[in-house]
């Protein structure tokens, strides 16, 4: 018989020495932990007046609850349940109207103030577009509708011993005209089928987040306030005058003006990003022989695929030169 030697590849087995060290050496690297989609209807009643809104809160709590995950330790930790609750407990306890970012701040500051062991916590609150109603032309006392749907949005992020961060925004704000927009001027090459055109319908599905400077909580920023400007703003540059509108010569054009809009009319926003993808109108084509044609009047919707426009825009800061 044949002698048969095994033959071990060192560069394999060295690999394998590695990968050994690499799978039994491990350190927690970071972690959270918090409550999800919990959701809250609140009433403010003032006389015969009554104000409503519904929220969907997030709460993400940063720790030093490192034990937990190293050696399943629950000693001093802060249940999911906890946040749960105390998101209705701080929705009793603000006793008069307050925008989603008070109550947000609220809610983070009593986190970290409560739990020793918290330094920071994160909470997430989307509005639900809740409006009130008119009956025969008059604003009814205690009625409310849903209202398209755009929804008001808010992250803010409280670490220990500093002011709260605080970001608002508005998802799924749909924006539509049927004139006064073209696209021309691009590059074409053998891939390119689109044709130029100074007449078609741009339509859009916003997404708007911005940024205040760190101090607005505490210097007394009117968020409802805020948010209603910023919206004002960016409608204004989207669709221009009521009689005749503006051209929009590219997507990417509107959503810098609207952008440069938003920051001008509230000074305490630090940057504001927008996400603006096509919502296309495309011209019906009519069979042949029918006698009809396209005369800006009859499309087919769709929004697979679309175009996506994303930029955000901030306030230059003084001294420095932008990168070349």
């Amino acid at each position: 018989s044949i002698p048969i030697k095994l033959f071990v590849d060192p560069i394999r087995e060295t690999h394998n020495n590695i990968f050994k060290m690499a799978t039994t050496e491990v350190e927690l690297i970071s972690h959270c932990h918090g409550k999800e989609r919990v959701r809250v209807g609140r009433t403010w009643r003032e006389g015969d007046v009554h104000y409503f809104v519904e929220w969907t809160v997030g709460v993400s709590l940063d720790s030093e609850m490192d034990h937990a995950f190293v050696e399943g330790s629950n000693k001093d930790m802060t249940a999911t349940d906890t946040c749960k609750n105390t998101v209705y407990v701080i929705a009793k306890r603000l006793a008069k109207r307050a925008s989603p970012e008070e109550f947000a701040v609220a809610l983070s500051s009593h986190m970290v103030e409560t739990y020793p062991k918290v330094f920071g916590c994160r909470v997430t609150v989307e509005e639900m577009p809740w409006t009130r109603v008119h009956i025969d032309g008059k604003p009814h006392n205690h009625g409310f509708a849903m209202a398209g749907t755009e929804r008001r949005t808010v992250k803010v992020y409280k670490p220990e011993g500093k002011p709260a961060e605080v970001t608002s925004g508005i998802v799924e704000c749909k924006l539509l005209k049927t004139t006064q927009s073209g696209y021309e001027g691009y590059l074409k090459d053998e891939y390119t089928s689109l044709k130029d055109t100074t007449e078609r319908i741009v339509a859009t599905s916003v997404t708007a987040i911005w940024t205040y400077v760190p101090d607005a909580c505490e210097s007394g920023q009117c968020y409802n306030g805020a948010y209603q400007a910023v919206k004002a703003a960016m409608f204004d540059k989207f669709y221009g005058p009521a009689d005749k509108g503006v051209y929009s010569p590219s997507v990417q054009y509107t959503l810098h003006e609207m952008a440069k809009a938003a920051l001008g009319a509230v000074p305490d926003i630090v940057s504001i990003s927008l996400t603006m993808p096509n919502l296309h109108f495309v011209p019906a084509a009519f069979p042949q022989g029918c006698g009809l044609k396209f005369d800006d009047d009859v499309y087919v919707a769709t929004s697979e695929p679309h175009g996506n426009i994303v930029a955000t825009v901030g306030r230059k800061s003084p001294g420095l030169k932008p990168k070349l």
